[in-house]
């Protein structure tokens, strides 16, 4: 299969490329960025010296590939399908921003979360890939909403490294600033909470509590840890029972029977979960990658699945970005 990147300088395009370059039925037919056009790409994304002799090109071959990879900001992908409208019917698209996460009339994008919608994701034609965020924290929720015992307030805490705000410097990005800090962002109002909400409500019809998200910038360069509890009558034992019956046939989410870190699924597709009970509270640890099980590693994994693709395929190795 042919695919193409657009929005190839940014970290989860690097990522994408990693994976790609090693994938056994892909071929990286071209990698789209303005601001790099004409460069070779392992100028960029250096680490792939060696592995690609792609350059950057501002020219679009939409008719030439089975399938692309949207990986420009939020908002971008939008215009991006408006523009180029309308697309060559036999192409694919895997989006990586925001655009396309909340159902809404007017668009046919399956939102990808294989542990959610594996079946829908399956031959479909058009992915929303989700958040990284959200990805962690539906994780830790879904055994909970599957048994419908999600009937009370949730509280996230959670804290993400510093490649989550993409590849832009800023006035909270640059290392001076986020080396040996630690601060929160958006607290209760962040950006992921409506695709949680909507695939907690996928599950169990009618759940309107909330969800109380606090989002903290890591002084680390990639990964998410969130600490998520609720109350819930489940002891520990029951619960994790739950959680593995639930993602048995899940091949990247580990229900753990210690509590992890972070290091554990760095470089991986992984999703590592851990759940313990305090007093009437359950504490459910979700830990993920950011930029692969959290972005392109998940896309990999949603490509693969659209063709019929061992679920797996490329991404069982640790990825060797930074």
């Amino acid at each position: 299969m042919k695919t193409g990147i657009i929005g190839g300088a940014g970290y989860t395009a690097g990522e994408l490329l990693r994976l790609l370059v090693n994938h056994p039925h892909i071929d990286i037919a071209f990698v789209h960025s303005n601001s790099q056009a004409g460069k070779p790409v392992h100028h960029v994304h250096q680490d792939l010296a060696g592995d690609i002799a792609l350059a950057f090109t501002n020219q679009l071959f939409l008719d030439e590939v089975d399938l692309i990879f949207l990986c420009m900001g939020h908002g971008q992908s939008q215009l991006f399908l408006e523009k180029n409208a309308p697309l060559p019917p036999q192409l694919k698209v895997i989006d990586l921003s925001h655009d396309f996460r909340l159902k809404r009339p007017g668009h046919s994008f399956v939102y990808g979360l294989p542990e959610l919608n594996k079946s829908s994701i399956q031959g479909s034609q058009y992915i929303a890939n989700p958040g990284c965020f959200a990805t962690a924290i539906q994780l830790a929720l879904l055994p909970l909403a599957a048994q419908q015992v999600l009937n009370n307030e949730v509280h996230v805490h959670a804290i993400t490294g510093s490649t989550g705000a993409g590849q832009a410097p800023g006035a909270t990005t640059h290392f001076s600033w986020r080396n040996n800090n630690v601060s929160v962002y958006k607290a209760f109002q962040h950006q992921h909470l409506g695709e949680i909400g909507q695939s907690i409500q996928q599950l169990q019809t009618g759940f309107e509590r909330a969800i109380n998200f606090i989002p903290v910038r890591g002084n680390f360069s990639r990964g998410i840890m969130a600490s998520v509890y609720t109350e819930c009558d489940w002891t520990t034992e029951e619960a994790t029972q739950y959680y593995q019956d639930y993602y048995h046939d899940h091949p990247f989410v580990l229900v753990s029977d210690t509590n992890p870190d972070l290091k554990q699924v760095v470089n991986t597709n992984k999703a590592l979960l851990y759940v313990e009970k305090h007093d009437n509270k359950l504490l459910i640890i979700s830990m993920i990658d950011n930029l692969l099980k959290g972005a392109s590693g998940q896309a990999v994994q949603n490509m693969n699945l659209i063709f019929g693709w061992d679920e797996t395929t490329a991404l069982k190795l640790k990825s060797i970005g930074f």
